[in-house]
């Protein structure tokens, strides 16, 4: 039996702080959770939704009740095809966290196993994520190859 499950709306809160968990590791200057009280109804609902585009899979931690030991999740975008991909599904991987006392045992890889079996199932050909230079041989474990890539972003 898994112990990964599908994260539900009631999910959420714990959701949300193991996502801070990530973005203090990585990017140590946006420690503020003042965002999370206007994330919360938007993810809440996201995590209801059975059939979108948004998932995210967790493992519950085995010695806090309530509360979550790892998370991850994931979204698939439309791209026009092309060849090698027709489709046109992307998967990209985002909040892969930890909680620090329940890392390496396995949990991050099971919840990334999960998802990819999920972008599988929905078409994906490609997945796409960013990774911190800890999470790397993660990635690589799973297959995942740096690629350079010309993105820029702006932001409104």
């Amino acid at each position: 039996m898994s112990l990964v499950r599908r994260a539900l709306p009631e999910d959420a809160e714990e959701v949300l702080r193991l996502r801070q968990v990530m973005i203090d590791a990585v990017f140590a200057t946006h420690s503020s959770v003042d965002w999370h009280g206007e994330s919360l109804p938007t993810l809440r609902r996201k995590l209801g939704e059975r059939d979108g585009d948004f998932v995210a899979f967790v493992v519950d931690h085995p010695e806090r009740p309530g509360a979550l030991a790892s998370l991850v999740a994931g979204t698939i975008d439309y791209r026009i095809g092309k060849a090698g991909d027709p489709q046109g599904q992307v998967g990209f991987v985002f909040s892969v966290a930890t909680d620090p006392d329940a890392r390496r045992l396995g949990y991050a890889r099971a919840c990334m196993t999960t998802l990819l079996e999920w972008f599988r199932e929905r078409g994906a050909r490609r997945v796409q994520l960013t990774a911190s230079e800890e999470a790397e041989p993660l990635y690589a474990s799973l297959g995942f190859r740096p690629k350079p890539t010309p993105l820029l972003e702006l932001r409104l």
